[in-house]
């Protein structure tokens, strides 16, 4: 690679940036992250970045907003440090699904966001399967969009599952499902997830045929496993032989993993966009992780020599 890319990374995910830079065979940029006694965030380059091509890979994962304050303070100081250019790769994008208002009076977190981001310095942005395709347009500088779907794909592939249905857990979902199913020549169905009243448990609806096959259930990430699991169980109780879930960010909040456990679930695919966090260890057994590092390399490497990004996914 051309000397005059960098890679640097934040606290959020060094083992994904360390990855990253293998696949690149370059050395992971030399900064040090560290807090004064205050808490406040110190950042300090202990490197030469003049006039360099430089990304940072940070997802905005727990905690969520000193993820996103050493983003923030990583992006000054390279500025101030004159690189050539700032990418900011953001595996995982927090913040996203507060990308509209749902009620009066509320925030487009989102969008304010990706104002902080431009407004510190990234000139782009390079990040994996957005909640909402559209936070693309809530920034004013470059973005690359990219999906997951080939690394989760080829391992499913590999599962040589017979009777395939790909399951969306919700109406939003549809799109993402749909071209999965496409590409693993299966067929397609829909929760519909709605209440009666208010503090009435969900009832769910299961379009389409789901009885006898090995249902694949997609979804853009896990938090804290409620409608997946309540999926997963709805599924089961139609007949599917076997459940998977296939997610790109294993967030997994409260009382997830306990939830993913108690579940009919038997498989959780998932990258590592974000670090998992402890309690994944008590259902390792359940969990499959696949690395987005090859990807994000890739993607890194032709930004930086100006080729096409989109080619990846034709």
């Amino acid at each position: 690679m051309s000397k005059d890319l960098k890679i640097f990374s934040g606290n959020a995910n060094i083992a994904l940036a360390k990855g990253i830079c293998d696949y690149l065979k370059i050395p992971l940029g030399d900064v040090t992250v560290s807090t004064f006694s205050d808490g406040e965030i110190m950042v300090q380059l202990n490197e030469n970045v003049r006039g360099m091509d430089i990304f940072i890979v940070q997802p905005s994962s727990n905690p969520v907003n000193r993820s996103i304050m050493e983003l923030l303070i990583m992006i000054d100081a390279l500025k101030r440090a004159s690189a050539y250019r700032i990418t900011a790769v953001l595996p995982y994008f927090g913040y996203a699904r507060q990308d509209r208002k749902v009620q009066s009076r509320a925030p487009i977190t989102a969008k304010l966001i990706a104002d902080i981001i431009t407004a510190a310095g990234a000139q782009r942005v390079l990040t994996i399967d957005l909640h909402a395709g559209q936070i693309q347009g809530f920034f004013n500088i470059p973005v690359d969009h990219l999906y997951a779907t080939p690394v989760i794909l080829d391992y499913i592939k590999s599962l040589n599952l017979k009777d395939l249905v790909v399951v969306s857990p919700d109406a939003g979902g549809v799109e993402r499902a749909r071209a999965f199913a496409k590409r693993l020549k299966a067929s397609l169905a829909i929760v519909d997830k709605r209440r009666d009243g208010p503090n009435v448990s969900e009832v769910m609806n299961i379009i389409g045929d789901v009885e006898n096959k090995n249902a694949l259930l997609l979804d853009d990430m896990i938090d804290t496993a409620g409608t997946i699991t309540q999926a997963a169980d709805a599924i089961k109780k139609k007949g599917a032989m076997k459940v998977i879930v296939g997610c790109t960010h294993g967030i997994f909040s409260g009382n997830a993993i306990k939830r993913i456990n108690d579940s009919a679930i038997e498989e959780v695919i998932l990258t590592d966009s974000v670090p998992l966090n402890d309690k994944y260890k008590e259902c390792k057994k359940k969990m499959t992780v696949l690395s987005v590092a090859p990807l994000l390399g890739e993607a890194i490497k032709r930004i930086h020599t100006e080729e096409s990004v989109s080619s990846l996914f034709v």
